[in-house]
């Protein structure tokens, strides 16, 4: 199991926000290409976002489903990307004197990418799950700024 872990300079429900808007996967999740439609309801369990993986010509068109959700706290999705195979990513946010501490953590669960053996695909895993956490915290970090009460950085007041 690949486990990534990243302070972000945002609340909890800041990340959260990000995490809860299936729209967003596609600018932050290293991999995803695009976000063809998002369950109503999402991240409530069971919800899923359609999502398509690769680069242009070669496009594979899957799911992802919410397996457990605490709002603020844990979010558990189940991955798909066939013919790959599929696994299963958690987060968990808790409070940080900076802010908060996103883990995540990503294993395989079934199909052709189970076969690799872990010393092989976790750095693997652990490279692109680093990318997707500092995405994920410039979008939740933009989004604390943009939604705070003081001036920013290039404010002139």
């Amino acid at each position: 199991m690949s486990q990534n872990e990243r302070v972000v300079h945002a609340a909890p429900e800041d990340v959260f926000k990000i995490l809860g808007d299936g729209w967003t996967y596609a600018g932050w999740v290293v991999g995803a290409a695009r976000i063809r439609d998002v369950d109503k309801g999402w991240p409530e369990p069971g919800r899923r976002i359609h999502h398509s993986v690769g680069s242009w010509p070669v496009l594979i068109d899957d799911t992802t489903t919410v397996e457990a959700y605490e709002p603020n706290s844990r979010l558990k999705l189940k991955v798909r990307a066939w013919p790959t195979g599929e696994g299963y990513v958690e987060f968990t946010v808790a409070a940080h004197p900076e802010g908060c501490l996103v883990t995540m953590r990503e294993d395989t669960a079934a199909g052709p990418a189970k076969l690799i053996p872990k010393p092989v695909l976790d750095p693997v895993l652990s490279w692109r799950n680093t990318e997707s956490l500092r995405r994920l915290a410039l979008l939740a970090e933009g989004h604390h700024h943009a939604g705070s009460d003081s001036p920013g950085p290039n404010s002139t007041a």
